[in-house]
């Protein structure tokens, strides 16, 4: 039976002047540059590369007998693994990649060959964290998977909480194992339920099929064929295989948590009207925040996440244009007395997100609403 699923409203009529200017103002930036707000050919070449980083060290592992060089090839395409994740499915599941939705559609569906599934992907992030960012309940970056851990001071404490700090890292390097093993069947199941999966435009029968026909080929291809054709002995295969999706998942959780769990950012919670005090936009701009956006080589490998304030306020504009339209972001959000936040390096963030878990891990954290 399909549940009835009731979402918060962001409060209307407040910040319309902030709104507008910063709109008109990143509108104009595509206009007068006349370039468009999707990829350009520096994002052909990254996808041509990432693409390349994940295939072509797996496609060498057939060819050697070395187990120190097998692992290091399994590590490798575990670095392309979150680079596409990170740099090319996210932009087109997005609908940032192209204007065409045929293109971010396919472009999209490689993340069926990283093993997880792009309609669930869609829902999770697209429609949830980007909607409710850092609102518990709603937005299931924040509802950790694991009662072991807590990433909003609106849950539930438990004593074990204390130690999260030491131990969230390795929940972290799981992420893409899970998404592979367990994650996306739950999500078709709840998400079913609440009538998302039908709101992406697919029938309950044609996304079971797409994720079990996803998972297979994924397995068949990355641990069947490296299992019976490999030359090394089969369980350095399988260390392989755990190595790239180790590598791969601490990667994604280590570029996204730090945007959003640390202290300056809200974690806010729906009023006893059922809604959410901020607007819409003013909402991204409490919740999330940017780091090391001084580094371009860092933006280049990251996919430009680091501008993560950017990406929440137009999650439609291919990440190569965030460097470009952040003073503009950044100045209007100051004009208008709007908080813009920005840890200065990444491991600055990292260090402020490691802050925020020992936090939590207290039973009388406060509950951070910062509008």
């Amino acid at each position: 039976m399909q549940e009835t699923f009731t979402t918060p409203k962001f409060a209307r009529n407040v910040n319309v002047e902030f709104n507008r200017a910063l709109n008109e103002r990143v509108s104009a930036y595509f206009t007068q540059r006349n370039i468009s707000k999707h990829a350009n050919l520096n994002m052909v070449i990254k996808t041509i590369f990432m693409l390349a980083l994940y295939f072509v060290p797996f496609v060498f592992t057939f060819y050697t007998q070395s187990i120190g060089l097998t692992l290091l090839l399994w590590f490798i395409s575990g670095l392309g693994m979150a680079g596409i994740g990170l740099s090319v499915m996210h932009d087109a599941n997005h609908g940032a990649y192209s204007s065409s939705q045929r293109v971010n559609k396919f472009v999209g569906a490689v993340l069926n060959l990283l093993g997880g599934n792009p309609t669930n992907w869609k829902i999770q992030h697209n429609v949830l964290h980007h909607t409710f960012t850092n609102v518990e309940g709603f937005d299931e970056d924040i509802d950790a998977p694991v009662k072991l851990l807590r990433f909003s001071p609106h849950t539930e404490w438990r004593p074990v909480h204390k130690y999260q700090y030491l131990y969230a890292w390795f929940f972290y390097s799981m992420m893409t194992i899970m998404w592979f093993a367990t994650k996306d069947y739950k999500q078709a199941r709840r998400y079913s339920k609440m009538g998302l999966v039908s709101s992406q435009g697919k029938s309950l029968v044609s996304h079971w099929v797409s994720i079990i026909a996803g998972k297979l080929v994924y397995a068949i291809v990355f641990l069947v064929l490296p299992l019976i054709f490999a030359p090394v002995f089969w369980p350095y295969v399988l260390l392989g295989f755990v190595i790239k999706q180790v590598v791969s998942g601490l990667i994604l959780a280590l570029i996204f948590q730090p945007a959003h769990v640390i202290p300056d950012t809200s974690f806010e919670k729906p009023g006893e009207s059922g809604d959410i005090e901020a607007d819409a936009k003013v909402h991204q701009l409490l919740t999330t925040a940017n780091y090391g956006v001084r580094s371009k080589w860092f933006t280049w490998l990251v996919g430009g996440l680091n501008f993560q304030v950017e990406h929440h306020l137009f999650p439609t504009v291919c990440h190569v244009h965030y460097r470009g339209i952040s003073e503009i972001v950044r100045s209007t959000a100051l004009e208008y007395n709007i908080p813009y936040y920005s840890n200065r390096t990444f491991f600055s963030a990292l260090k402020a997100h490691g802050k925020m878990l020992k936090m939590l891990g207290q039973k009388d954290c406060p509950a951070f609403v910062n509008i």
